[in-house]
């Protein structure tokens, strides 16, 4: 845990390159307001980065971004907070929330067996 905090700290993140990028995310939301379907827009669409660099994303990858965009649209407050938690890490402290569930000790499943 202490080398994903340091690296996060470096501005580092793991795992794959994001494979709708938020310049296509922009086309799609701007084409399906003109009232084309996804199936219409996909083969329009290049992978910028990672191992499929080049191709088209799957149909069902520009629906799951439109998924997150409209839930980040639908809960701002939630987009906000994990925000702020992002930069409460970065200035080195916990958000409150989290720290609090980190001081209080968790029942284990062994524990309760034993009662």
């Amino acid at each position: 845990m202490e080398g994903l905090d340091t690296a996060a700290r470096k501005g580092k993140r793991g795992g794959r390159p994001p494979v709708i990028t938020d310049d296509m995310l922009h086309t799609v939301l701007r084409r399906r307001a003109l009232g084309e379907s996804v199936e219409q827009i996909q083969p329009d669409l290049i992978i910028p980065t990672g191992k499929r660099k080049g191709q088209n994303p799957s149909v069902a990858s520009v629906y799951r971004a439109l998924a997150e965009h409209a839930k980040r649209q639908a809960y701002p407050e939630t987009v906000e907070a994990a925000h702020a938690d992002y930069a409460a890490l970065h200035a080195d402290e916990l958000p409150s929330t989290r720290a609090a569930q980190r001081t209080e000790p968790a029942l284990s499943s062994s524990t309760e067996l034993t009662r």
